[in-house]
């Protein structure tokens, strides 16, 4: 059975803006955590053991942490939670992390630096404005070799019959089909990048 999954998007945190404990988080704050290129864990209201997909990318902009994951439907906690967001029962997002840095500000403490852990959905963010943007549809998901396959299928030119009499062309001999490793995943890349340019 082909694997679901549904794409999720948002703030995890936002910048400069007290949470409901007084805590106020700084640009940067999560620069060197993300530089340890470490995806941090994809929960359900912070539950070690209630993983229900992974992020794919995170990233710091003007106004907080941006993430971008997928949820993984074939595991049944997984679905309940697509189901809820979609509903519009929940949105929140909030992060588990260990302050590394911090300042003492009149609403509490200003993290300077932080060690990203986990980013979870949740019923209650502890920051307001920490909210899903997006939540895709469920679909197959999709791997390096089934772009390849596609791009095979697509350039694939029909032989035609050879009539009697006439000597049949020598056909080249056909390329190597992409395989597992990193030159399958590039080629996935490219004709993944150039459908969406197509149907953009």
């Amino acid at each position: 059975m082909t694997a679901l999954i549904a794409e999720i998007e948002g703030y995890a945190s936002v910048f400069n803006i007290p949470d409901l404990n007084g805590d106020i988080v700084a640009p940067g704050a999560f620069a060197k955590s993300l530089q340890k290129n470490r995806k941090p864990a994809l929960l359900y209201q912070h539950a070690a053991e209630a993983p229900i997909g992974r992020w794919l990318s995170l990233r710091e902009d003007a106004r907080g942490l941006f993430v971008r994951g997928e949820l993984l439907l074939s595991s049944p906690r997984a679905r309940e939670v697509h189901a809820l967001l979609e509903g519009g029962a929940i949105d929140g997002l909030s992060i588990g992390y260990q302050t590394a840095r911090s300042a003492r500000v009149k609403s509490g403490r200003r993290i300077l630096e932080a060690n990203l852990w986990e980013v979870s959905v949740v019923t209650f963010p502890m920051a307001s404005l920490a909210r899903v943007t997006r939540i895709g549809s469920a679909r197959p998901e999709q791997t390096p070799e089934d772009y390849a396959q596609l791009f095979k299928d697509s350039v694939r030119i029909p032989s035609s019959p050879t009539q009697h009499g006439m000597r049949a062309k020598r056909r080249a001999p056909a390329s190597p089909s992409p395989s597992h490793g990193a030159g399958a995943r590039h080629l996935a890349d490219a004709v993944k990048r150039t459908a969406q340019k197509l149907t953009a």
